[in-house]
């Protein structure tokens, strides 16, 4: 590019509308820059002290160079003040207090300055091409864009998009996919962050995502918004699952997204590298949906436990493998489908639990309550699952069961009672040997067996108590599902209950709400507010003479008066 200082009128007009075409940026901006980089090249002329402007007219070209001075009585810097007889001469009518202009005449400036002055010019617009191209794309966070690969740098792919440059991370790209230089890819935009080095485009084709956007570009009833994903999980490269329902009762969802001889679903696997996609009618009961989504493996009982997230399959014995899946596929994406932890279990297994909770309640109960076998067992083919349960219920409710009176149900529900309060007084004890103090048992919805598990993860004060988040103490501990490994040379294993778990909060197991965990963390923070006022208030109000204490200075200041 040609210098812009030693360029006439025309080319200097020239040089920056064809900058701002190539940039696709205002040709305003390019002026701007001409005009930052003739001041700077003229205070390196006239001197760095000066207060140097420059005005290049966009529409004819003339350049104007000036200076701004202060008008004073008594001139202090010469660079920048000038008096009150020569600002006449400069600018008729000048007061002092004034700034006033001094016209400069054009300087033909050398290689350097030139060259510095280009340096200026173009970090301008590479600063103003970065903001455009960050301004282009902050909002398309979610669509499915198209570019050419441009090269693959430590296994990360940077796609040419035109105007700007994506990566796609090699956690998002498809597995034993071949990146080649030069081809088209396509990709979904995941985030657009800004950099000093320009916008940061992120880009995958792993995502779920991904996937259901290329599902509204192959299915119209999708984009029209007559058919919606309510779901999607994915194994990149390998497997996949959707949830689809439709909001026309006359159009069947999955048969829409398959079409004519799969060609539809056909078009995603294609462009997914042969991705197995299972397409599931979606269903607002938890457990038709988790029995579809487990497909094409055969169900035989859904049992949901809303208060830990779990949820129980039962399957015959022949369908266990297939209901797992490979490695644990099948189960893990119905999971991640539903957002739910599923176990999945045969029908010998689940017998064999239902025997050993039945057993281990009754046996609970038989101690607590100090009843026979025969009272326990029958505790428990009611329902009865938990002490709270036998003290708290409706007395008619238990008095109602076979076998049992009024004077029956009265005197368990006394026993349960004083069994709960044998148990809150050892963990009373027991919280104390940890010394968690007095004050952590004044919280709300804390009881005393909490407290037990607060003291054991070292949660001894209203302090430690405050510093905790909301999911820090009430998460919940989320599992892998079951699943059986295949041994290398023989039949699957009977069980190998391997998990990853999250390690969830302190409180997580006791099943406390989003809400009851909030009231907890600013009940225990309350005091802080306390302090904070009580502070402000002894620096309002000042001690009584008769309380502030006399220093020797003062008592000597004093009598010198």
């Amino acid at each position: 590019m040609a210098s812009p200082i030693s360029a006439n009128k025309a080319e200097l007009l020239a040089i920056a509308t064809a900058v701002a075409s190539e940039k696709m940026i205002d040709k305003s901006i390019v002026i701007e820059a001409m005009e930052e980089a003739i001041q700077k090249s003229a205070r390196s002329r006239y001197g760095a002290e000066n207060d140097i402007r420059a005005k290049l007219d966009p529409v004819t070209g003339d350049l104007r160079l000036w200076r701004v001075v202060e008008v004073v009585e008594e001139v202090e810097d010469y660079f920048k003040q000038v008096d009150l007889k020569q600002a006449e001469k400069l600018q008729p009518g000048a007061a002092v207090g004034d700034f006033i202009v001094d016209p400069l005449p054009p300087v033909d400036l050398g290689r350097i300055d030139a060259q510095s002055a280009k340096q200026v010019i173009f970090q301008k617009v590479r600063d103003a091409e970065r903001e455009r191209q960050y301004e282009e794309f902050k909002d398309r966070a979610g669509e499915v864009i198209t570019g050419v690969i441009k090269s693959v740098e430590f296994g990360h792919v940077i796609v040419n998009l035109g105007r700007a440059e994506g990566v796609i991370r090699r956690d998002q790209q498809i597995p034993r996919e071949a990146a080649r230089v030069g081809e088209r890819v396509r990709a979904l935009i995941m985030k657009v962050e800004r950099n000093n080095r320009g916008p940061q485009i992120f880009l995958s084709r792993a995502h779920p995502d991904f996937m259901k956007k290329l599902f509204a570009q192959e299915v119209p009833e999708i984009y029209d918004g007559i058919i919606e994903i309510k779901a999607a999980a994915r194994d990149p490269g390998s497997r996949a699952k959707i949830g689809v329902i439709s909001h026309d009762s006359s159009i069947d969802p999955v048969g829409a997204c398959v079409g004519m001889k799969g060609s539809r679903v056909q078009a995603v696997v294609q462009e997914l590298q042969g991705e197995k996609i299972d397409i599931i009618p979606w269903s607002e009961d938890t457990a038709t949906f988790v029995v579809n989504a487990l497909q094409p493996a055969t169900v035989s009982r859904v049992v949901l436990d809303e208060e830990e997230g779990r949820i129980e399959v039962v399957v015959p014995d022949d369908q266990l493998s297939l209901a797992i899946g490979r490695r644990g596929q099948n189960v893990r994406l119905a999971s991640q489908l539903t957002d739910s932890q599923i176990d999945i279990m045969t029908e010998e297994e689940a017998s064999e639990k239902r025997q050993r909770e039945f057993s281990e309640r009754s046996k609970m109960f038989e101690e607590e309550l100090d009843v026979d076998e025969t009272l326990s067992q029958l505790l428990v083919a009611e329902g009865f699952a938990e002490l709270e349960e036998v003290a708290y219920v409706e007395l008619d409710e238990l008095a109602s069961i076979e076998g049992f009176d009024d004077e029956l149900a009265e005197e368990l529900q006394n026993r349960a009672k004083d069994a709960l309060e044998r148990q809150e007084e050892a963990h009373r004890a027991q919280r104390r040997e940890l010394g968690v103090e007095d004050a952590l048992a004044e919280i709300p919805h804390l009881n005393e067996q909490m407290l037990v598990a607060l003291g054991k993860a070292g949660i001894k004060t209203l302090d430690d108590l405050a510093d905790l988040a909301t999911d820090e103490l009430i998460a919940k501990k989320r599992e892998a599902p079951r699943r059986r490994q295949p041994a290398a040379d023989g039949p699957p294993l009977r069980r190998n209950s391997q998990r990853t778990e999250d390690k969830g909060g302190v409180l997580g197991e006791f099943g406390l709400s989003e809400e009851q965990g909030n009231e907890i963390i600013m009940a225990a923070r309350a005091h802080w507010f306390d302090d904070e006022d009580g502070v402000s208030d002894g620096k309002e109000e000042a001690p009584a003479a008769s309380e502030a204490p006399v220093t020797e200075e003062a008592a000597d200041a004093e009598s010198s008066q």
